[in-house]
C-alpha cells in the first residue's frame, strides 16, 4: 500500500523544489540591496520597495520609443518629448490593476526632486488594486530636464541658477541669490511639461481603450511645485482632480512679483486666474513638514521667505494669498488645503492621505 503514495510525495517534493526557486528581487534603487535576493514576496527592508520576481526585472534600456502596452501590473514604457524637444524623451512607468476596465478612473503620480518615478508608482499599488485605478509616474530625468524644465514647469529658461545657489552645510537648506539670478520667460506653452502631462494621458486612453475623458494628479515636493503651477498656467487641462502636496515654494497668482515667486509678464491675465481658481486644487500638506523637517531640500532666499520660512507656512501663505486674489477679482474659488497631522514630508504617507481624498 505505501508504494502507491510514493508519486504523489513526488510530485509535492517536485513542486515545493520549484517554489523554493522562485527568487525575488527588489528594483534597481542604487543602493546595496539591488544583488540581495529574496526567497518570498513582500517589501526589501532596505528601501522598502515592493519585490518582484527576478524574471519580471525589466531591461529598460531595451525599450522601444513610443511603443505602448500595458500589461496587467507594473511596467514601464518610453516616450518622446513636446513638440519641439521630442529628443527629451520621458520613462513612464504604470501599474495597471487586475480588475481594469475601460472605464477605471487614471491617476497621474508627479515625483519629487529624485525624479523616481518607479517608487512613486510602487507606492501606490496598493491603491491601484484596492480601487481599480490605473496608476501613471512618469520620470522626467535630470540629463534633460533641469530645475527650470521640471519644478518650474518649463515656464523660464536659459537662467544661471546654478551659479547663484549654495547649500548650507548641513542642513537640507539651498540659498539662492536674487541679485545675481537671471533667466528668460518661456512663453512656448507647447514646451512645457503640463502639455506632456495631458499628452501622456490620452496616448495611454488609446492604448487601453480607456472611456475616461480626465485624470486625477498628486505630485509631492518638487511634484507638488509642478502641479500648483499647473493649475495656474494650464486651467483647460483635461485634469480632474489635482493634489499638491509639500511644496517647497510656490509661484503666487500675483502681478505685481516676477517668476518665480509670481506671475508678472508671464501673459496670465485674470480672465485665465478665474479658470485657475476653478480647478480642483487640494494642497495637501504635512503638519510635521515644518522648521523641524529635514527632509528634502528647501529653497531660501528674502522673496521666498516672505512665504515662510517651512513649508507648512508656505502652504498657508499661498493659500489665504490665492483665496484673497479670487475674491478681489470676484472669483469661485474651489481652492483647498489640508493638514495631515503627525506626517512630514514622506510621500508614502502622504500619497495615502491622497487616496482616501480621491477614492473613498
Amino acid at each position: 500500500m505505501k508504494i502507491k503514495f510514493i508519486p504523489l510525495l513526488l510530485v509535492l517534493w517536485m513542486f515545493a523544489c520549484q517554489q523554493k526557486k522562485i527568487a525575488y528581487v527588489c528594483k534597481p534603487c542604487k543602493l546595496p540591496c539591488d544583488t540581495i535576493i529574496f526567497d518570498k514576496p513582500g517589501k526589501c527592508p532596505h528601501c522598502h520597495m515592493v519585490l518582484i520576481k527576478k524574471s519580471q526585472l525589466i531591461d529598460e534600456s531595451s525599450l522601444k520609443l513610443n511603443a505602448i502596452k500595458l500589461e496587467k501590473g507594473s511596467g514601464v514604457f518610453l516616450v518622446e518629448g513636446a513638440q519641439e524637444q521630442q529628443e527629451k524623451t520621458i520613462k513612464v512607468y504604470y501599474h495597471k490593476p487586475k480588475g481594469y476596465t475601460t472605464s477605471s478612473r487614471v491617476l497621474m503620480v508627479i515625483p519629487g526632486a529624485g525624479r523616481n518615478g518607479d517608487s512613486y508608482r510602487d507606492a501606490w499599488i496598493e491603491t491601484s488594486e484596492k480601487y481599480n485605478v490605473l496608476i501613471l509616474s512618469p520620470k522626467f530625468g535630470e540629463t534633460n530636464y533641469s530645475f527650470e524644465d521640471y519644478h518650474m514647469g518649463g515656464l523660464i529658461k536659459e537662467s544661471n541658477l546654478r551659479a547663484c545657489i549654495k547649500r548650507v552645510k548641513n542642513t537640507n537648506i539651498v540659498t539662492l541669490n536674487e541679485d545675481r539670478f537671471s533667466y528668460r520667460l518661456n512663453l512656448n506653452q507647447a514646451q512645457w511639461i503640463f502639455k506632456d502631462l495631458d499628452r501622456i494621458f490620452d496616448l495611454v486612453a488609446k492604448a487601453t481603450k480607456s472611456t475616461q475623458t480626465n485624470y486625477d494628479l498628486f505630485g509631492h515636493s518638487a511634484g507638488g511645485q509642478i502641479l500648483h503651477r499647473l493649475a495656474i498656467f494650464s486651467p483647460s487641462s483635461k485634469v480632474n482632480h489635482i493634489i499638491a502636496s509639500n511644496a517647497g515654494f510656490y509661484t503666487l497668482p500675483d502681478f505685481n512679483s516676477k517668476m518665480p515667486f509670481g506671475i508678472q509678464n508671464t501673459g496670465i491675465q485674470e480672465k485665465s486666474l478665474h479658470k485657475s481658481f476653478a480647478k480642483k486644487l487640494t494642497l495637501l500638506i504635512g503638519a510635521l513638514d515644518n522648521e523641524t523637517e529635514t527632509g528634502g531640500t528647501l529653497l531660501r532666499s528674502a522673496t521666498v521667505d516672505q512665504q515662510g520660512t517651512h513649508r507648512l507656512a508656505r502652504a498657508h501663505y499661498f493659500y489665504k494669498f490665492s483665496k484673497a486674489k479670487a475674491k478681489e477679482i470676484s472669483a469661485e474659488f474651489r481652492w483647498k488645503i489640508q493638514i495631515v497631522p503627525n506626517v512630514g514630508h514622506n510621500h508614502r504617507k502622504m500619497g495615502k492621505q491622497a487616496a482616501k481624498l480621491l477614492y473613498q
